[in-house]
């Protein structure tokens, strides 16, 4: 690994993440960092900086629960609470797409996340192509995501994680450490120790070093004395999966009557995508074109 550096990179590479692995550890780890995609979800929506920054480690999230986790699909983490939110929730596509959103009646004032969240459940939902849907539920805990990631991991895999995130205006940052079926040792003791080692090293992780190092420069911090394998790096991207055709769908199902009635009023039926704020329009003679060709289609 090269010197690690106080200074922030030159041209730090964006959308972003990396897996390393431990040459003598059954330990596996995970560094995300989104900057652009990142502030093109948020920038959508008028958040407080509190949300801004949850929505990001919920962002961060989705992609390290996405490298943890093989499917062909999406991955989707939320969190519905009575808390100040509403709702929160992550997107993450096994082509590297990443989207979120978050929901609540009056503008949060706390920064706290149990006062964010209340009382609630982290929902994991992996929507493949391949298989039926999976979905994993763990109730909130630890006063942080990355609490509660580490004990559904602990509950519902049963493997030793660690997680750690670091947001602020311009990127969104997450750290994992992950515990690996034995192979490196077979000494059950033996790979305990070199968990909780790895695990203490990591922990000394500041949120300021998240942000301002480079992959290669926070790993040398932090294990300049283990030999560690950094893989290729993985691409990440912001984009919405709304369309015009979804949206003409969706009125379908409504139902012609209530669409009408909007036609009638309004002049016209408009939607607005609540994650990316496209607005899609439909006048009249659209809306009569939708539903004639719905009745074809029954006859």
């Amino acid at each position: 690994m090269s010197d690690a550096s106080s200074a922030k990179p030159a041209n730090p590479s964006t959308d972003i993440c990396q897996r390393f692995l431990f040459a003598d550890a059954d330990v596996r780890g995970e560094i995300v960092r989104l900057t652009r995609s990142y502030t093109d979800t948020v920038s959508n929506h008028a958040y407080p900086p509190a949300v801004s920054n949850l929505l990001g480690e919920f962002l961060a999230a989705a992609v390290l629960l996405g490298s943890a986790i093989k499917y062909d699909g999406r991955l989707v983490l939320q969190v519905r609470g009575d808390g100040e939110l509403n709702l929160i929730m992550s997107e993450c596509t096994s082509e590297g797409a990443i989207r979120g959103i978050a929901r609540f009646d009056k503008a949060p004032e706390s920064e706290d996340f149990d006062v964010l969240t209340g009382e609630g459940l982290l929902v994991i939902t992996v929507d493949s192509r391949r298989s039926d849907p999976y979905q994993g539920i763990v109730s909130l805990e630890g006063g942080s995501l990355a609490a509660s990631l580490q004990t559904y991991f602990e509950q519902s895999e049963q493997l030793e994680s660690w997680f750690c995130f670091a947001v602020d205006e311009e990127q969104a940052c997450g750290f994992l450490l992950q515990q690996l079926p034995g192979a490196a040792s077979a000494d059950a003791d033996v790979r305990e120790e070199r968990w909780q080692h790895l695990q203490t090293l990591a922990q000394t992780l500041t949120a300021s070093e998240m942000l301002a190092l480079s992959n290669e420069q926070l790993l040398n911090r932090l294990y300049h004395q283990e030999e560690v394998n950094l893989f290729p790096p993985r691409q990440f991207h912001y984009q919405c999966s709304c369309s015009r055709e979804r949206t003409a769908k969706a009125l379908v199902s409504i139902g012609k009557e209530e669409v009408d009635s909007i036609v009638i009023e309004q002049g016209e039926v408009s939607i607005a995508c609540e994650f990316c704020g496209t607005d899609y329009r439909f006048n009249a003679s659209e809306i009569a074109l939708l539903f004639q060709d719905r009745g074809d289609l029954l006859h």
